[in-house]
């Protein structure tokens, strides 16, 4: 089986920039992450963009739509800022015969306490056993990508 992975950027992929203690989007984490975990699905990971979620426009998610239709693989993970990832997932709502699974992390990867490994730990699972269609994979909950929401308040997704 084989795995396409799609970076777009967010806090998962945000890097210690300086020393001012600010952060910007780097190249994808999950490629370190799943290295080290000897997985037996093959995985591939192309960096589309390193943007955080709340600068991504449409045309940044027609992007991501394209690339995915173009994608010969039917098992889709995109890596995702958590402000927007939902706008996003709506988009690729309109591919068929595809399973998409978009996810991302409240920490930096990098962060030791980071939600990030567990997250793509679930996605992976859940690319793999899905049927077609899109979804969210957060706080150790698969949502369909028309029944969830990111509350702010509590810093985590929820079911509509």
């Amino acid at each position: 089986m084989k795995i396409q992975i799609f970076s777009v950027g967010g806090t998962i992929d945000k890097i210690y920039f300086d020393a001012k203690s600010s952060y910007e989007v780097g190249p994808p984490n999950i490629s370190e992450i799943i290295e080290g975990l000897h997985l037996n699905p093959e995985f591939t990971v192309t960096s589309l963009m390193q943007k955080d979620s709340l600068e991504m426009s449409d045309e940044d998610r027609q992007t991501v739509k394209q690339a995915v239709k173009a994608c010969h693989a039917d098992k889709i993970i995109i890596t995702h800022g958590t402000d927007t990832m939902v706008a996003t997932a709506s988009v690729l709502a309109e591919i068929p015969e595809k399973t998409i699974v978009l996810t991302g992390a409240l920490q930096p990867a990098l962060f030791k306490n980071s939600d990030a490994m567990f997250n793509i730990g679930a996605a992976i699972t859940a690319v793999q056993t899905l049927k077609p269609g899109v979804y969210v994979t957060m706080n150790g909950q698969v949502f369909a990508h028309d029944r969830v929401r990111k509350d702010v308040e509590q810093n985590r997704f929820v079911s509509l």
